[in-house]
């Protein structure tokens, strides 16, 4: 059974940077054929796409609103996806889904709480 498991969530200023982990397991198919992307969500809203990374030519999309600002990036020897954040603004205070995608299946982790605030 797939597993994801969101880190590195937490209270941050504005202006100041974050870097989010999504660790996979118990997948049978390669970690790097896979595609992972980061969603964010709102209470009362709906989940948007922030930054994308396919597989393994790691080709990777961003949100307009985070462009600039956003990097996603894979390490396949560890089964994990990162999310660095810089220049952070309370608009982008959410909880911070993973998804993996691998042919139909699609997997989602528990979010990780990310708060802009002074």
């Amino acid at each position: 059974q797939v597993q994801l498991v969101e880190s590195g969530g937490g209270l941050v200023q504005p202006g100041g940077s974050l870097r989010l982990s999504c660790a996979a397991s118990g997948f049978t198919f390669t970690f790097s054929s896979a595609a992972v992307s980061w969603y964010r969500q709102a209470p009362g809203k709906e989940r948007e796409l922030v930054a994308g990374i396919i597989n393994t030519g790691g080709s990777t999309n961003y949100a307009d609103s985070v462009k600039g600002r956003f990097t996603i990036s894979r390490d396949n020897a560890k089964n994990t996806v990162y999310l660095q954040m810089n220049s952070l603004i309370p608009e982008d205070t959410d909880i911070y889904f993973c998804n993996l995608r691998w042919t139909v299946r699609s997997y989602w982790g528990q979010g990780t709480q990310v708060t802009v605030s002074s």
